[in-house]
């Protein structure tokens, strides 16, 4: 039976977004299974691409957080655009992730979040042992959601990630997956014992309902503003004559987001900023309807919040396509619109009226999320395939 496990990720409270939500939720429910739980994460820094306050001008930190051990390490923090920046500040985390190998020891399990992609690299090397059992938790196919994204073209640089990512494939000793796209596209590298590990939360269900002070649909978006959501371009493209935007989060499409609205003060477009998780919990079942965009289709990636949304029983409009779309059709989540196509979306929003965002249409959704999106039952499926390795 395994009795103590590190989790080595880049991301992690008290920073926010999907990333940090997924890994601190595994921790707690490893740690709610009677075992030992170490992180080793950098100075949180994640999304403003500075070290946040109370932790500037530190080389390690180690605290104990509701019975974790939490390591955290110094970090050259940045979200610039410049490629060289952002390569340095990955390298400096591999830097002190080996000064952290040298002077501990680490248990007989480690799991190691991925992408980052050379993070993950440098882990697996550094770690190759037949002493312990190394687990890969992949959430996003790099390089090729990169290449999706245009961050990355077809060349030297992209084939050497490519052997980057076969080896961390062919080294790990099991691999978890987000969906079945990113298990699927490990198989034709590198067959390994593997898990889909959907990013479910594990969270207090919250009963709220829709404020009726509008004839509008209050329409909503939370998380990270970012390239691949496409927030921006959502803004100057969608249809407001029956809907009213409202956002929340944190990202590098802030600026433009607030200087649109700005100068477009006609539009019923209402930026909130960032607030806390558990606050946003509360706040969002207020809403109508819950939009999960993404700009591009990207292979391998099922953004989490449909399962989190699902469990606040919010319906979505889902525009992302690929594994996400499947998930919200065959579940009754919501409705869904192509990926990329504004003139469907428009016209799926204005197809969607007040009766169809009915209580009892959330109560639909919550019992379906309840008994599919289950992380508890999935971590103890988990556990079982773990223990059979150790």
């Amino acid at each position: 039976m395994i009795k103590r496990v590190s989790i080595i990720t880049s991301y992690y409270p008290p920073e926010t977004g999907a990333a940090s939500n997924r890994i601190y939720h595994l921790a707690e429910g490893l740690k709610d299974q009677e075992i030992d739980v170490s992180i080793i994460t950098p100075m949180p820094n994640y999304p403003h691409g500075k070290i946040f306050k109370g932790y500037r001008g530190k080389f390690k930190i180690r605290t104990n957080e509701n019975g974790i051990t939490i390591n955290r390490l110094w970090v050259f923090a940045s979200n610039s655009k410049n490629k060289l920046l952002r390569l340095w500040a990955m390298l400096s985390y591999s830097l002190s992730l080996s000064w952290f190998f040298i002077f501990n020891k680490l248990p007989e399990v480690v799991i190691i979040q991925s992408p980052p992609l050379l993070v993950s690299f440098t882990c697996l090397f550094l770690l190759k042992s037949k002493k312990r059992t190394v687990v890969l938790n992949v959430s996003d196919l790099w390089p090729l959601a990169g290449l999706e994204l245009r961050a990355f073209k077809r060349g030297f640089a992209y084939s050497l990630l490519e052997r980057i990512e076969a080896y961390n494939y062919k080294t790990a000793d099991f691999i978890m997956g987000q969906s079945d796209e990113i298990l699927s596209h490990i198989r034709v590298i590198q067959e390994k014992p593997a898990f889909l590990y959907r990013n479910y939360p594990d969270l207090e269900l919250v009963t709220s309902s829709p404020i009726q002070d509008s004839e509008r649909i209050k329409l909503v978006y939370a998380g990270l503003l970012g390239i691949a959501q496409g927030i921006l371009k959502l803004c100057q493209e969608i249809d407001y004559s029956g809907i009213e935007l409202h956002i929340y989060g944190q990202g590098a499409e802030k600026s433009e987001i607030e200087t649109f609205i700005s100068n477009n003060p006609e539009l019923p477009i209402y930026y909130h900023g960032e607030i806390r998780r558990s606050e946003l919990i509360k706040i969002i079942g207020t809403y109508d309807l819950a939009l999960i965009p993404l700009l591009n289709r990207i292979y391998g990636s099922v953004p989490s919040k449909i399962f989190e949304l699902g469990l606040l029983g919010l319906p979505v409009l889902y525009f992302g396509g690929g594994e996400g779309e499947k998930i919200v059709a065959e579940h009754g989540l919501g409705w869904t619109a192509e990926a990329g196509n504004y003139e469907v979306l428009n016209r799926v929003l204005r197809g969607i009226t007040k009766a169809d965002l009915s209580m009892e249409k959330r109560h639909e959704i919550r019992a379906t999320a309840k008994e599919q999106f289950n992380f508890k039952s999935q971590l103890e499926r988990l556990m079982e395939r773990l223990n059979d390795l150790v």
